[in-house]
């Protein structure tokens, strides 16, 4: 009776096991999007320059990356479970930070922390993740980072401009959220093990194998492109907002953002059974033609046209950046997926970071518009620079 007791209860944790771990990966996401609405408020209220801001965004995108080179692979040998937790104790205290912050230190710490903490738990549940369901896990992989910042960037923008304490509130819900969900993971089975090599393990891998090579060169300028895109609407986009329309509403430019990544996680879900190549050349033409109607919508001071294109450009995003990692690696052998991924994620989030940065300085000489159009023709650029590699390595391959 026991023995069955037991069993049944194991059999439930493990059933709700995915939907757990989709959850937590989710608010690690959601919680790296909170700071967007407030940028904006943060500039005026610490007295930072446009520069300041999308370091302090960079920041974070630069020690994820670090996190996911170094720690990528600690899971497999120190159990997920621990892995997790600690990640979700990092997490805890970057709200922690934020809450306390007073000035550009104080933010620049808290998203150091918070960056290290998501990029120790992405690789983690991510893991865990198709540890339980390969199949569904792998979907969830995609979906959740997307669905979780939609939601952090539009819940941040609500509770800034409807809630009290707007530099404070959102962190202190989301540390307690994280606190909760530090327990409830404990109630879950462990799906990984430990086995030795541990220090081995925090080595840094990245391994572009030669049969990958060409590939990656096909997806390099549209990977990019697309990764440029996210980091320009969680960098700058609520500032364009404001000085292209003249809304001050937390709200508006939260919505711009949310319409990004659901439109993302939508294309991902419609297109997952398309071929790789396919995705890439439709989104890279939805990306171009996003851009473009965004444009408008900014030297037209229309909201709605803003809106319009970055949900054409947010479906974009999402064919292109499930077209880049289906190019790329089902070439891999099993012993070198995780350099290759270690590779793509160094090309993704240098694109992510290091162009909002650049942003941020043209923005003090040539204003938000300006700078955005800089910006957006360089996206156009690669988009095209990318279906024209993709074309000339296919008539090479055709003869």
């Amino acid at each position: 009776m026991t023995s069955c007791t037991g069993s049944a209860a194991q059999s439930a944790a493990s059933n709700w096991g995915l939907p757990l771990h989709a959850v937590v990966l989710g608010a690690f996401f959601g919680a790296s999007a909170a700071p967007t609405p407030l940028y904006r408020i943060y500039q005026e209220t610490f007295a930072l320059s446009p520069l300041l801001t999308t370091a302090i965004f960079a920041v974070y995108a630069l020690a994820l990356l670090k996190a996911l080179l170094v720690a990528g692979s600690i899971s497999d040998h120190l159990g997920r479970r621990p892995v997790i937790f600690v990640a979700l104790l990092m997490e805890i205290a970057s709200m922690g930070l934020f809450v306390a912050a007073d000035g550009a230190g104080w933010l620049i710490a808290a998203r150091l922390v918070q960056g290290l903490a998501t990029g120790v738990a992405a690789s983690s549940l991510g893991a865990a993740l198709v540890d339980i369901d390969r199949g569904r896990g792998q979907l969830v992989n995609s979906l959740a980072p997307l669905l979780g910042m939609a939601f952090g960037a539009s819940g941040a923008a609500a509770l800034v401009q409807y809630g009290p304490h707007p530099l404070h509130l959102a962190y202190a819900i989301l540390g307690l959220a994280f606190a909760v969900l530090a327990g409830a993971l404990w109630l879950t089975p462990e799906t990984g093990g430990w086995k030795p090599g541990v220090m081995r393990s925090l080595r840094p891998r990245i391994l572009i194998p030669q049969q990958v090579r060409r590939s990656l060169l096909a997806i390099t300028a549209t990977n990019v492109a697309g990764w440029m895109v996210g980091g320009f609407y969680l960098s700058l986009v609520p500032s364009l907002v404001v000085a292209a329309t003249g809304s001050r509403a937390p709200m508006t430019g939260g919505m711009v953002v949310t319409v990004l990544m659901l439109a993302g996680a939508a294309a991902v879900l419609a297109r997952r059974t398309k071929p790789a190549m396919s995705n890439l050349t439709i989104g890279t033409f939805a990306m171009v033609a996003g851009i473009l109607v965004v444009l408008a919508g900014m030297h037209g001071g229309s909201v709605p046209v803003m809106v319009g294109g970055t949900l054409l450009g947010g479906l974009g995003f999402g064919a292109c950046f499930l077209g880049s990692v289906g190019c790329v690696m089902p070439l891999a052998k099993p012993d070198e997926r995780a350099g290759l991924l270690a590779a793509f994620y160094v090309q993704s989030y240098l694109a992510f970071s290091l162009p909002a940065v650049l942003a941020g300085y043209l923005v003090l000489t040539l204003g938000y518009t300006v700078t955005a159009d800089a910006y957006a023709a360089v996206i156009v650029a690669m988009c095209l620079a990318g279906l024209v590699t993709r074309r000339i390595l296919m008539r090479r391959d055709a003869r």
